[in-house]
């Protein structure tokens, strides 16, 4: 059943390829306006990579919260798929699943152009890479929940941005700490682990959550 689940979602976002470009898109102009803005000192740049990466590819995958199940919800498939035997958990870790594969590892495909762009050097660049691959699933799981507590509400894409926002600030900092560490010397393990902890906690968490939240928000 998940597997179907997962399926569907694809398929949909195939035919929908513009709501995954578009936040892609908005990462790739967003990271390379920093060098634009701040010189092209590379030191400058090479210090401040992490972070930038981070925040651009945060504020990207907000863009598309809220076209998780809000067309499910308007169509009426929302109701069908959180009937028996459907299990709501099972929905909620499958849209999270979707968004990541088709928002999240987008990102990480991309990642490396700008990081070459902001001159990391090949460990730099493979310690970004990791801190993305275990950070961006957590916060596409922050994002169901957050797209599932404004379901069917007025402005609910500007409360999935305040809901998301604050939840993402360990990810955003232990992320970018890591690589930062790294740059600085220092070891990186106690950051990877808490990335590591973040996504087993909210993977196991979040959608039992976000599946309560879809029951209210259907009933």
């Amino acid at each position: 059943m998940s597997w179907i689940l997962l399926r569907r979602e694809l398929l949909l976002a195939l035919r929908r390829p513009m709501d995954a470009l578009l936040p892609l898109g908005f990462f790739v102009v967003a990271a390379s306006l920093f060098p634009l803005g701040v010189g092209p000192e590379p030191e400058r740049l090479r210090e401040m990579a992490p972070g930038v990466i981070w925040v651009c590819a945060l504020l990207a995958s907000l863009l598309s919260l809220h076209g998780l199940f809000e067309p499910d919800a308007q169509d009426g498939s929302l109701d069908q798929l959180l009937l028996p035997p459907h299990s709501a958990w099972r929905l909620a870790g499958v849209k999270a699943l979707s968004h990541w594969l088709t928002h999240g590892l987008p990102l990480l495909v991309v990642a490396p152009l700008l990081a070459l762009m902001f001159g990391l050097g090949g460990a730099d660049l493979g310690l970004l890479l990791l801190t993305l691959l275990l950070g961006s699933p957590v916060l596409s799981l922050l994002g169901s929940l957050a797209a599932a507590l404004t379901l069917g509400l007025r402005g609910g894409a500007l409360l999935n941005l305040l809901i998301v926002l604050p939840l993402a600030v360990p990810v955003l900092i232990f992320g970018s700490g890591a690589v930062a560490a790294q740059q600085a010397g220092l070891q990186v393990a106690g950051h990877l682990s808490l990335l590591a902890a973040l996504l087993l906690a909210t993977a196991a968490g979040l959608p039992l959550a976000t599946a309560a939240a879809l029951r209210i928000a259907v009933q």
